[in-house]
């Protein structure tokens, strides 16, 4: 009787997780309701919407997966809802599963408490490509601890969380063009978590199974869509051009008179407001036509890039590492406030309450800053990489580390503006990666067993 007891008390405390999962997670979704939409997210629904064309400035396969969740729904507020349920729902499994290896009642509950800190909990509903990369590789990364806890005969399953785990992976690619930095390291934990030590058969068919994968799904985009083409790349030499290059250099450039005149204004405003970055918008004057859109003679900017900063090595470089070193030291926007101002009449449905998340943020941003400063995640990030552990959780601990830094330091080359948002990935999988190192102490390395005590799984055996 002691031992049905037991199992009892275990189910019912499973059965709590969810409850209290379940809770945040509705608890997120009214207070985003209907979900905070930057001037970026505000366009990707007009082109949901079919309003705007779809364009290659934003992956369109955002716009177009929420277009089916409206179309499905009725609402737009259906797309924060689903960014909410995959974030509470990764994180219940993770919480689960800490559960099964480690028989702590506290870990559980330290992963989904994870999800209310004001760094991570900061962007949660709101829709931005950065926020779907994130939560789809945070799915990925419980999947792939779920297969930790899978018995050697359960090929099929195995082979089933692959395959969403790779869906996952390829839809954050897809979103967030420089996210193959950060899937290629939670893409080896999937494979090697699934199958602890997988032969040259494995690794063959995963790695054609995601890349086959990708370049079908981009294919059918480009056919099907036909995505508008922007140039978007133009954005970040435009930066370059404008902060190595003189007043007189630009003036003297070996393009046409309107692209020579554009640049020359372009660098005198930015100098005038002291702006490091993000000339496209602040500098420039935005596209030919109109924002979202390509600046005119994109080609020329590209010769143009090509030789000068090949010709000021030096140059380049010092301008990314002050650039580089403001999003390490200085980060911007580590919460963004509500709907923007927008002609679709679109306003928060609870005011009040996204005024209290936002005291909330801004307080911690205030008085913890570390929790959003990017050298402290680059720090963390190394450092799980290199010392994961020797518990149940090295192998997720070292790989999320690894992946955090890799995203991280992507960005040195392409950083279009010195925000937050861009390092959002890397402060969950550092969360995460730090409190399965706390967790897995004492463990032993391997398939997770129970502690002494039997009770009922959480994943598939």
């Amino acid at each position: 009787m002691g031992q049905i007891g037991h199992v009892l008390r275990e189910r019912r405390w499973l059965w709590g997780l969810a409850i209290i999962a379940a809770t945040s997670c509705l608890a997120t979704v009214f207070v985003f309701s209907p979900g905070y939409l930057s001037p970026d997210s505000l366009f990707q629904l007009k082109q949901a919407k079919g309003k705007e064309p779809l364009s290659d400035w934003h992956p369109p396969i955002m716009s177009l997966a929420w277009r089916a969740l409206i179309a499905v729904t009725g609402t737009l507020a259906s797309m924060a809802v689903l960014q909410a349920v995959i974030f509470w729902g990764a994180l219940w499994v993770v919480a689960c599963l800490v559960h099964e290896s480690t028989a702590s009642r506290s870990g559980a509950l330290a992963i989904l408490g994870a999800g209310l800190l004001p760094h991570v909990v900061t962007f949660v509903g709101v829709v931005w490509k950065d926020v779907h990369m994130a939560f789809a590789l945070l799915a990925t990364s419980a999947i792939a601890l779920t297969g930790l806890q899978l018995r050697a005969d359960r090929s099929t399953l195995r082979w089933a969380l692959f395959a969403i785990g790779a869906l996952c992976l390829i839809y954050a690619v897809l979103v967030r063009k420089n996210a193959l930095f950060a899937a290629i390291p939670v893409f080896l934990l999937l494979v090697l978590a699934l199958w602890r030590r997988p032969g040259r058969q494995i690794w063959t068919i995963t790695t054609a199974a995601l890349l086959l994968g990708l370049v079908a799904s981009t294919t059918a985009i480009t056919l099907v869509a036909r995505p508008v083409k922007t140039h978007q790349v133009s954005q970040i030499m435009l930066d370059d051009l404008l902060h190595v290059l003189d007043v007189a250099e630009l003036q003297s450039a070996a393009v046409s008179p309107d692209l020579r005149e554009r640049l020359v204004a372009g660098a005198k405003e930015c100098d005038r407001t002291n702006s490091l970055s993000d000339s496209y918008w602040s500098c420039y004057g935005r596209g030919e036509h109109g924002p979202f859109t390509a600046v005119a003679h994109p080609d020329e900017i590209t010769s143009l890039w090509i030789s000068e900063m090949a010709d000021d090595v030096p140059g380049y470089l010092r301008y990314r590492l002050q650039l580089f070193s403001e999003f390490l030291f200085e980060p911007r926007y580590q919460y963004h406030p509500g709907i923007s101002p927008n002609d679709q009449g679109l306003q928060l449905s609870h005011p009040r309450l996204g005024t209290a998340l936002q005291t909330y943020v801004d307080g911690a941003a205030r008085h913890v800053p570390v929790l959003f400063a990017g050298w402290f995640w680059l720090t963390i990030a190394l450092v799980l990489s290199m010392c994961p552990g020797s518990g149940t959780f090295a192998l997720p601990v070292r790989l999320l580390g690894i992946s955090a830094a890799a995203y991280v330091l992507s960005y040195l080359p392409i950083l279009p503006v010195t925000n937050y948002r861009y390092m959002y990935w890397s402060a969950i999988a550092c969360t995460l990666g730090l409190l399965l190192y706390w967790l897995g102490r004492g463990t032993t390395d391997g398939p997770p067993r129970r502690r002494p005590r039997p009770g009922p799984e959480c994943g598939s055996r």
